[in-house]
């Protein structure tokens, strides 16, 4: 009894492992358009590819778009359609992923009982 709940419930889980794939391709080896052509469509979109190589059932381009930003995209591989895009900025990137820009000090304090003859409060430890 314990056997079959388990397998059951494997079961169950299946097609919710399969859904969570969404950026996958499912095109058949012999349908897959050469690399000349995977080069071709990203010079097409104004891209400078550094690397490209299969994953997940589709082509994968690492490069730089035209404004100079990192990219790594999928391309379905029968269509050469973009099934997923990344940018990376660098810099920019890296501040956004860690909760925005640098922040930036007010030259006046704002109008609070807290702060007295527009001098900021001084904190003290004990």
């Amino acid at each position: 009894m314990k056997t079959l709940l388990i397998a059951v419930a494997a079961l169950a889980v299946l097609p919710a492992a399969g859904a969570l794939a969404g950026d996958d391709c499912h095109v058949p080896r012999g349908a897959w358009q050469p690399r000349e052509a995977v080069m071709q469509a990203a010079a097409g979109l104004g891209w400078h590819v550094e690397k490209i190589e299969a994953d997940d059932g589709c082509w994968e381009v690492k490069g730089r778009d035209a404004q100079g930003r990192r990219i790594k995209a999928k391309l379905d591989p029968a269509t050469l359609q973009v099934v997923k895009l990344r940018h990376r900025d660098g810099e920019q990137d890296r501040k956004r992923d860690r909760g925005g820009a640098t922040p930036v000090a007010p030259s006046v304090p704002p109008a609070n009982p807290l702060f007295q003859n527009g001098t900021p409060p001084v904190v003290r430890v004990n």
